[in-house]
This record gives structure tokens, sequence and C-alpha cells, in this order.
């Protein structure tokens, strides 16, 4: 009798649903659909390397979202609290919310961390314009996502597979971003850099490879660099930032060792004309750039030189 009572309990009945309906419903039911989800329930993942600035590029964009909608669907995963989590689309959440938008269509889909995390910085590796610190720490987020998913033992995604393969985790990400390995690492290494001097990069102020090198400072001593590089108004060159680098690793870079450094004359120096900001700002508009700046300052000189020239020929 018992024995008859376990082969009844194993045997799964079909719902009234599951008799009426059809092979194409089912896969229907199982197929990803396009959701309009209130903007306050979708939160902003975690952790997110890229900067989202109301510039002018987002201004068109919410002009073209009022005028058009979002034509490009985002993509978020559902949190256990019901609410959502942008991966990608944080662009054109911030476009919505700026035309005034109280939802935006989206795609649901079951990720995890390791694969959301992938899917987010790819699909912001695909825009134009992405500052150095940008891609330094996408590039990290990815790395960490894709050792994590070697360390698994579920060989479900392409990048688990491909590692499967013989390839190392900066190789899988070098040959996706289009760059080399060694490239890879070197962006990874910007942020190792102090906020401060991370910016000067982004800003141009710094280059690429002489920041690569600062980076093996300590904080303090970074914080050393970025107070002497603001009061002498001056940048290291990469023979500069090589040698402080080899100091600091013999435990001999300080203050004094910095200043000496930054304030020699480098080869082929020419001397800057200074002007204080302070003396010059209040005849620019507010949002001119320091390019906007510069390029009408050399135009009125120029106007000044011809009319000065006109005089001299009279």
């Amino acid at each position: 009798m018992a024995a008859k009572d376990d082969r009844r309990a194993s045997i799964k009945l079909s719902t009234v649903d599951d008799l009426f309906s059809t092979d194409e419903s089912r896969a229907d039911a199982q197929r990803e659909k396009v959701m309009e989800i209130p903007l306050v329930e979708i939160s902003e993942f975690p952790g997110h390397p890229f900067k989202v600035k109301a510039d002018e590029a987002m201004l068109e964009m919410a002009d073209s979202v009022k005028q058009y909608g979002i034509l490009v669907p985002g993509l978020v995963r559902q949190k256990p609290d019901g609410s959502y989590e942008m991966v990608a689309g944080h662009r054109r959440k911030k476009a919505s919310e700026l035309a005034g938008a109280e939802t935006m269509p989206c795609i649901v889909r079951e990720l995890d961390d390791d694969q959301a995390t992938i899917i987010m910085v790819d699909s912001n590796l695909q825009r134009e314009n992405i500052s150095a610190s940008e891609k330094a720490f996408a590039y990290k987020m990815k790395l960490d996502a894709i050792k994590r998913q070697g360390a698994r033992n579920d060989l479900t995604s392409a990048q688990v597979a491909q590692k499967s393969a013989g390839k190392t985790s900066r190789q899988i990400i070098a040959e996706q971003a289009g760059e080399g390995p060694h490239q890879i690492s070197r962006y990874i290494r910007l942020t190792e850099l102090t906020p401060t001097i991370l910016e000067m990069v982004d800003e141009k102020q710094i280059a690429f490879n002489p920041a690569v090198e600062l980076s093996y400072l300590s904080e303090k001593e970074q914080q050393d660099l970025y107070e002497t590089m603001q009061s002498e108004d001056c940048t290291p060159s990469l023979a500069q930032a090589q040698r402080m680098k080899k100091l600091s690793q013999d435990g001999r870079l300080n203050m004094d060792v910095i200043f000496s450094i930054l304030t020699e004359e480098k080869p082929n120096q020419k001397e800057k004309l200074h002007i204080q900001r302070e003396r010059i700002d209040r005849f620019f508009p507010r949002e001119f750039t320091e390019k906007q700046k510069e390029d009408l300052i050399v135009q009125l000189l120029e106007g000044w030189y011809r009319k000065r020239q006109r005089e001299h020929e009279r």
C-alpha cells in the first residue's frame, strides 16, 4: 500500500493551462519581452564606472526622447525586493528623466552578478568618447568577473569556455576590446591613482604613459605630488615619472625630492606665460571651456595685431 502511495505522489499532474496551451504559447511565455518600467523603480548598477553627464549630447538625447521616445529598450535585472537594476541603458534612463518621462521600455533578464557586469561593461565600451578612468575601472570590473567565472564549475558562458581553451582573462578582454593584453594591464593600473590625479589624466593634463608610472606611488606620495603640481603649475614628463617610481620603490621619495624633480628644467622647455585665472574669468560666460577661452583670447589678439599693423602702414 505504501509503495502504491509513493507511485501516486511521484506522478506529476498537468495543470489546466498546460493541457490547453500550445508549444508556441509556452515558448512565448519563456521569450523576453519589453516592459514599461517606472524610472523610480530602476536603480543604477553597483559601482557603475561610466559617467552619465548632463552635457550637450545628453540634452540632445533628451530632446529626442521627448519627440520619439526611447527607440532601443534598456536592459535590467530584477532585484529580490521586486525593483530593478539597470544593466545597460544608464544614459537612456537619464535622458528619459530630463525629458520628463515617468517610465522607460526595458528588457528584463535573469543575470547573475558576473554576467551582468560583463554586459554592462561591453555595452558602454561601444561609446565613442570614453575617458581613461572609465576604461580603467570598466576593464578591472570585467577582469574580476571573468576570473570569478573561470573559477566556477559551470562552463555556461562564452568567456569561461574561451578561458578553458587556454586564454588568460586579459587576453579575452584584449581581443574583445581591440587592444593588447599589456595595454589592458596598463589601463587597470590607473585605478591605483588617487581621484585628484586620475581626474588630471581624464582632463589630459597628465599624459597616459606618465600616469601609469605614477600609479606605483603610495597614496601619501601621490598627495604630495598633487600638491606640488598645483603649487608649481607643472606636471611630470615620462622620464620624471619613471624616476619618481624608482625612488618610491627604494623608499627615497618625499615632498622635497618631488619638488626638485618637478621644478628642474626639462629638455627643450619653453618659458610659459601664466595669467591668474581670477583676472580673466569674469570676462567669459560661465559655460566656456578652457579651449574656448584660449581660442577667444587668440582671436582678440589677432584682431589687435592687425589693427596695429594698419596703423603703422598709414
